[in-house]
């Protein structure tokens, strides 16, 4: 589908293309979710020559994928089995200011034909965030520790718990046994002119914009 897509904008003659795929882990292998992100990645800067991939940590917001997985977890479950990858960290973003990162690349030169990473400015585990979102929901939660990842099992027993499909449960799953640190996030923050939300504000944000849209369980 990316090299349909790359090959068909290039006959346009399509200039800017900005693609949103995910961090990367630093070391180690990549997960196939990761993989074939990086792969797409490689293939639209490849074909376009003017495009840039931004590469991103988990959204925080009412649309995430990601963050409903989670919202709906703590939502649902007063014990909270957390895997391994419970104490591997990563930085999270605002919805909004990804988002905005999107809106203004087209604007700023110097983004052209490049790979950049975005990033909340909070560095924090899993099981942290999973303790924010419980703070910000007002209820109580016991987290019990498991000295495995159990992914395949696991994700699962998420999937039913979620009402999400198994085939977009499992692959975030995965994605989420290495530390999902930017390579320098800071360096588009300065570039764009853009201050990202700290992640307690963007839970908050969130949740109030899921409230108004649907009701939350657990408030």
């Amino acid at each position: 589908a990316a090299e349909r897509f790359a090959s068909e904008a290039t006959a346009a003659g399509v200039e800017r293309v900005v693609y949103l795929g995910g961090v990367a882990p630093q070391t180690g292998a990549l997960s196939a979710h990761i993989a074939s992100r990086v792969e797409v990645e490689q293939i639209l800067l490849a074909a376009a020559p003017r495009a840039t991939a931004l590469r991103a940590s988990i959204l925080i917001g009412a649309r995430s994928s990601s963050f409903r997985i989670l919202v709906r977890l703590v939502e649902r479950m007063r014990l909270l089995p957390l895997p391994a990858w419970r104490d591997n960290v990563t930085r999270p973003m605002a919805e909004r200011d990804a988002i905005e990162f999107l809106a203004r690349t087209a604007q700023i030169p110097a983004t052209a034909h490049r790979s950049l990473d975005i990033a909340g400015p909070d560095v924090v585990s899993y099981a942290e965030m999973i303790a924010l979102i419980a703070e910000q929901l007002g209820v109580g939660r016991t987290p019990i520790g498991i000295g495995a990842s159990l992914t395949p099992p696991a994700s699962a027993v998420v999937a039913a718990i979620t009402g999400q499909p198994l085939e977009l449960v499992r692959p975030l799953m995965e994605s989420l046994e290495r530390d999902l640190l930017p390579r320098d996030a800071d360096e588009a923050a300065q570039l764009y002119g853009i201050r990202p939300l700290p992640l307690d504000r963007a839970i908050e944000r969130a949740l109030a914009e899921w409230e108004s849209r649907e009701e939350l369980a657990a408030r």
